[in-house]
């Protein structure tokens, strides 16, 4: 059992205790997936996006998930809105940069929101943290183009610069404030082929992070939990139907002895 592992534990049952109110900003594809996500892990989700409410909104949250998956110049400003607001209050800020490196608009709205307010934790795949440094560096829509390993020295400069923890997922889960790195290696092969999954590991970052004031740790810690969720899911599930279903259920029964005998994580 790890120091790591036991922290995970303690985390979820805090989640459990206090349930967090998460403000999230996140894409159509994913909002009730990633609602309930976060009411299984026994959070509490909001998903207000509207211009004019987002401000008040995340003066109550723990904290804020941006998700840039479904863009619209009124969601970025919504987003911007809502971002500095919250670096104000001192609330963790947690962004998915869904598809930055695929187009100038994603690109350039992650770019906006990582400049213009505090994020406190960045979460994609390797392409898409690579696409926030490289001017170079492309993305295949959602779909990484690049192997974890790839993105890990520059990952470890760019958190550095921007003062942020950066989580890399993929099969072993990178992730660094700049200084330190946890890897982190639960999951299942069947996470990827389930529209929503990356989004709501983001989310689940988000109610970490409201409870643990170490963003390396509430990261890396989150990531654990849900990708052992998946491991979970993965035992009985017969595909990407079932698994979805099972991913919910399994979030909701796992326990905090479960996390300090099967989470994987290690700090290097």
């Amino acid at each position: 059992m790890s120091d790591l592992a036991v922290k995970c534990a303690e985390n979820l049952e805090k989640i459990r205790l206090k349930k967090p109110l998460i403000h999230n900003i996140t894409n159509l594809v994913v909002t009730n997936f990633t609602a309930n996500v976060l009411l299984a892990a026994g959070a509490s989700p909001v998903m207000a996006h509207a211009e004019n409410e987002v401000e008040e909104m995340v003066g109550y949250a723990g904290a804020l998930v941006l998700n840039i998956g479904t863009l619209t110049d009124a969601v970025v400003e919504s987003m911007l809105k809502a971002g500095r607001r919250a670096s104000d209050l001192g609330t963790p800020i947690v962004l998915d940069p869904v598809g930055a490196g695929a187009t100038r608009m994603r690109t350039g709205a992650a770019r906006k929101i990582l400049a213009e307010t505090r994020v406190s934790i960045v979460r994609g795949n390797a392409s898409e943290i690579l696409s926030l440094q490289d001017e170079g560096s492309k993305s295949k829509g959602v779909d990484s183009l690049h192997s974890v390993s790839e993105a890990e020295e520059s990952a470890m400069a760019l958190a550095g610069e921007l003062g942020t923890v950066l989580a890399i997922t993929g099969p072993v889960d990178f992730v660094t404030d700049g200084v330190r790195v946890i890897r982190v290696r639960n999951g299942h092969s069947l996470m990827p082929v389930v529209t929503g999954t990356g989004c709501a590991a983001t989310a689940i970052i988000g109610a970490f992070a409201a409870v643990d004031p170490d963003l390396l740790s509430a990261a890396a810690t989150g990531l654990a939990y849900f990708g052992l969720a998946g491991e979970k899911a993965g035992q009985n599930a017969e595909g990407p139907g079932s698994f979805m279903i099972s991913l919910l259920d399994a979030l909701y029964q796992l326990t905090a002895y479960d996390l300090k005998a099967e989470c994987r994580l290690s700090l290097e």
